[in-house]
């Protein structure tokens, strides 16, 4: 007779990966503002822990390494960045207005969270030999929805006919520097005035009707 095969069940409770998905959420929440407040160098998985009132061997269930959880942190700020564009950005009809809001919600979300500015900071200290940090493999990942809504303005005639990957790198760099010297010089100019700032002198420029018709001339261009 062949022998007869044992399938072996495993042992304890099946995983929920809907609850297992909830508990990483809730150990990175509460590591971004440990890793931001003593840095990744002088950071222990027990001070993340201690913020959970749970054991460590926990938090080693779902990371593996200090490393592991840092890096996951990072990510998960990135995300909630990505959740706040889908839910309040995204859905917006008119391109322009999506652009408006997108510098608002972008300048808002890591003025709500400096710890992933912090965050940011620390992962190109610690991690120089990352091919790609975290934020800009985000950034590259999304940029592409840009380029079309640049695509689709140009087409309306409603913006220049400028290379779209030029003005979402002019665009980006603007609001990420923005985020660095609101973090760096703590600002209290609100949110929204800088906004429309950044807006005022992307959509207008700095020169008067007058000046731009002058350097039109001179580029003999009608």
């Amino acid at each position: 007779m062949p022998a007869r095969t044992v399938v072996r069940k495993p042992r304890g409770r099946p995983k929920d990966e809907t609850l297992v998905a909830l508990r990483r959420q809730q150990i990175l929440d509460a590591a971004a503002p440990v890793f931001a407040r003593h840095g990744y160098g002088n950071t222990d998985v027990q001070f993340v822990a201690d913020a959970l009132q749970v054991g460590k061997g926990t938090i080693y269930r779902y990371f593996a390494t200090k490393e592991e959880l840092f890096l996951a942190a990072v990510d998960r700020g990135m995300n909630r960045l990505t959740e706040r564009f889908e839910a309040e950005v995204h859905s917006l009809d008119d391109p322009m207005q999506r652009m408006e809001k997108a510098i608002r919600v972008y300048l808002g979300f890591f003025q709500e969270h400096p710890e992933y500015v912090e965050l940011l900071i620390q992962e190109r200290a610690e991690f120089r030999d990352r091919k790609k940090p975290t934020y800009f493999e985000h950034r590259d990942a999304h940029v592409h929805r840009w380029h079309e809504l640049f695509r689709n303005l140009i087409a309306e005639g409603r913006m220049r006919d400028v290379p779209v990957e030029r003005t979402a790198e002019v665009l980006n760099d603007l609001v990420y520097g923005t985020m660095f010297t609101n973090y760096f010089a703590a600002r209290e100019e609100p949110i929204e005035a800088q906004a429309e700032h950044i807006l005022d002198l992307v959509f207008h420029g700095i020169l008067s009707d007058a000046e731009r018709g002058k350097r039109r001339c001179r580029r003999g261009t009608p």
